[in-house]
C-alpha cells in the first residue's frame, strides 16, 4: 500500500525556516489525530519505561498547571475525536490503548504524563519568572535534535541560543518574548521542518553535537540514495495560555513523510521547486544547525529532478 500524501507541506513557502511565522489557530483544530495514534502512544510508553528522566521533567509547583492541561484534553478529545477517545469513569482513554501498562514511578502520577498518553503531541509548559518565560515542565518523547534535560529551567533566550539569528539580544528573541507576554485567549500555531535519515520519532541528538563527533560533516545518506532514505520531519507547534495558571502550553506534533511521496503529490512540481529553493537559500550556519551541510546539494538535485519530471 502506498504511503499517504503529507498532511502538512510548510516547505511550499508558507512557513520559511528561521522565521517566527505564527498564525491564529482555530481552537477546533488544536490537536491532530491520525492513523498512527496507537503507534505514537506505544513509542511514548516505551520511552517512559527505558529513559523516563530524558523524556519528562517538572518543577515543583507545576502539578496544578499540569492538571489544567489534562482537564482541557479530557473535555476536548472525546468531543473532537469520538472515534478514538471516550469518557470512562470520569476520565478519558484512547480506544485500543487501555490495556497498556502505566508509566513507571515516580512520573506515573504526573498529570502531564497522563495527558501525553492521550495525544501524539509532545507537551511543554512555559512559566513566567523574573528572567522571562522558562521551561517549567515537559513531556518530550519526540525531540527534533534537542535535549529536554538541557533546556529544563532555562528562559526562552537561552533555549533558542543555538538557533542562528535567535540568540540572546537578537530581534527575533525579543519578539518571541513579547509575543509570549502578549498571548491571551487566541491560540497560535507555526510550522518547522527538516530532513532526517530514517523514520525515527525520538531524535534527541543536536545537529551541532552530530557534527562535532565526526569529521568533515559526514553525510546522513552514505550510500548516496537520498530519495530512498530521506524523511521530511514536519513540526506543527501550537501555543495557548492556560486560563487558570497563566502558564503557556506549547505543543509539538511530529509528522514524518518519506521524501519519495512528493513524487505522487498533485502539486509536486511547485512543492519540490519551493523546497529546493529554500534549501538553496540557507547559509552555512543554518545548514549546520539543520544537519544538512553535506547533503544539501544532493537533496536539491533530487527535488529539482522531481519538479522537472512532474
Amino acid at each position: 500500500m502506498a504511503e499517504p500524501l503529507p498532511t502538512h507541506t510548510p516547505y511550499d513557502g508558507s512557513s520559511k525556516l528561521f522565521t517566527i511565522g505564527l498564525k491564529p489557530l482555530d481552537p477546533a483544530n488544536w490537536i491532530e489525530v491520525d492513523r498512527h495514534l496507537l503507534s505514537y502512544l506505544a513509542e511514548k510508553r516505551r520511552l517512559y519505561d527505558v529513559i523516563p528522566d530524558r523524556v519528562f521533567v517538572e518543577d515543583d509547583g507545576t502539578r496544578d498547571a499540569q492538571r489544567e492541561v489534562l482537564d482541557l484534553l479530557d473535555v476536548y478529545l472525546p468531543e473532537r475525536f469520538p472515534e478514538t477517545h471516550r469518557r470512562t469513569d470520569g476520565s478519558v482513554d484512547v480506544k485500543g490503548a487501555a490495556d497498556h501498562p502505566a508509566p513507571p514511578s515516580p512520573i506515573a502520577d504526573a498529570p502531564l504524563v497522563t495527558a501525553s498518553l492521550l495525544v501524539q503531541e509532545d507537551l511543554i509548559l512555559m512559566r513566567r519568572g523574573e528572567d522571562g518565560w522558562r521551561l517549567a515542565a515537559g513531556s518530550l518523547c519526540f525531540p527534533s535534535s534537542w535535549s529536554l534535560a538541557e533546556k529544563f529551567g532555562k528562559p526562552l533566550q537561552q533555549i533558542h541560543e543555538p538557533v542562528p539569528g535567535f540568540g540572546p539580544g537578537t530581534r527575533p528573541a525579543d519578539l518571541i518574548n513579547r509575543m509570549f507576554d502578549g498571548l491571551q485567549g487566541q491560540a497560535v500555531e507555526r510550522y518547522n521542518w527538516s530532513i532526517q535519515s530514517g523514520d525515527g520519532l525520538y531524535h534527541p541528538l543536536s545537529n551541532v553535537e552530530r557534527i562535532d563527533r565526526a569529521t568533515n560533516r559526514p553525510t546522513r545518506f552514505p550510500d548516496g540514495d537520498v530519495k530512498a532514505h530521506a524523511f521530511i520531519r514536519v513540526e506543527r507547534q501550537t501555543l495557548r495560555k492556560l486560563p487558570a495558571s497563566r502558564d503557556i502550553l506549547f505543543t509539538i506534533r511530529i509528522h514524518l513523510d518519506p521524501l519519495a511521496v512528493l513524487s505522487r503529490h498533485p502539486d509536486r512540481a511547485a512543492l519540490a521547486a519551493s523546497f529546493a529553493a529554500q534549501l538553496e537559500a540557507l547559509d552555512l550556519a543554518q545548514l549546520d544547525y539543520k544537519g544538512m551541510t553535506s547533503d544539501r546539494d544532493r537533496l536539491i538535485a533530487v527535488l529539482n529532478h522531481m519538479a522537472k519530471d512532474a
